[in-house]
């Protein structure tokens, strides 16, 4: 049974007349009749009384009616579904991030998406760059952010946005004063640093091997898995820390943090996305967004 078949017969039903039903819907009387026919020959059931020059449906014509009316009724439905994902009128997008991205650099162009596209719900979920990729990898996010390096041969990434590291500490370290921290001092000092896999963890050690110091020779006293918990506890006191400059702006302007000079270089903000599977419409709206907010910048 097809939709065709639905469609036809509903036409037939409601003219009670196979030529009309043709015209209707511009197909050849033969065409109708052979829809008809086939229904009937299929399931062993009369659909019609043939009565002269005219028909009437039978019982099971009349309940049949019901049913293909609804079913034509939810393709119908569907189809409209199908239209509105495609012109953004209406759908989910899954979006992941680590917690920089997601806490500072993200939120604004997702305002932006919104806008645009009112239609459109957005997920956001929130993990380091290791989560990130491995959610993108499942299926369970349609796009991801993330700031280190990954290694999968199903994901791709690309940069969307640049960001710099920035080592600081609170306001009574003795670095806080410093006109010159060279880099063989960083391993004197005691740090708190955020958890392995995560992005800012990955690229501050890719820096320090750059500086020509191990990362395993730091002095880490705590670990820590947030922005946040790490910004704070260096605020308190505890050591020092690598940080985007964007979660620690706010704590430099209030000197509760202090820069160390000590600069480290900038890394890449990228979007992953898995490369077999299907790109909707509704996660390249939104790289077209974030690309328009970066040529606005």
């Amino acid at each position: 049974m097809t939709l065709e078949q639905l469609r036809v017969f509903v036409a037939v039903a409601e003219r009670q007349h196979v030529t009309r039903a043709a015209e209707a819907l511009n197909l050849a009387q033969s065409a109708v009749s052979a829809a008809i026919a086939g229904l009937e020959v299929r399931h062993a059931t009369r659909l019609f009384h043939r009565v002269g020059r005219g028909i009437a449906l039978t019982e099971a014509g009349s309940l049949f009616l019901v049913e293909a009316k609804a079913v034509l009724t939810r393709a119908e439905a569907a189809e409209r579904v199908l239209a509105e994902l495609g012109d953004l009128s209406r759908g989910t997008l899954r979006v992941q991030a680590s917690q920089t991205i997601a806490g500072y650099w993200l939120p604004r162009h997702l305002v932006a998406y919104r806008r645009a596209h009112p239609g459109i719900e957005i997920q956001l979920a929130v993990g380091n760059t290791l989560q990130v990729a491995a959610s993108v990898h499942r299926g369970d996010a349609d796009i991801g952010f993330i700031e280190g390096r990954i290694d999968d041969p199903l994901l791709s990434s690309r940069p969307v946005a640049r960001d710099r590291l920035v080592i600081v500490v609170g306001a009574g370290h003795p670095w806080a004063a410093a006109c010159e921290v060279r880099p063989a001092e960083l391993t004197r000092a005691e740090w708190v640093l955020r958890e392995p896999g995560s992005g800012t963890r990955t690229v501050f050690e890719a820096a320090l091997a750059g500086l020509g110091v191990p990362a395993d020779q730091l002095r880490v006293a705590m670990e820590l898995p947030s922005n946040e918990s790490v910004r704070a506890a260096v605020e308190a006191g505890l050591g020092a820390t690598a940080l985007s400059a964007s979660v620690a702006a706010s704590s430099l302007e209030a000197g509760l943090l202090h820069k160390v000079p000590l600069d480290l270089p900038e890394r890449d903000f990228s979007v992953v996305q898995h490369v077999e599977r299907y790109r909707a419409r509704a996660t390249e709206a939104l790289l077209a967004v974030i690309a328009a907010g970066q040529t606005i910048e």
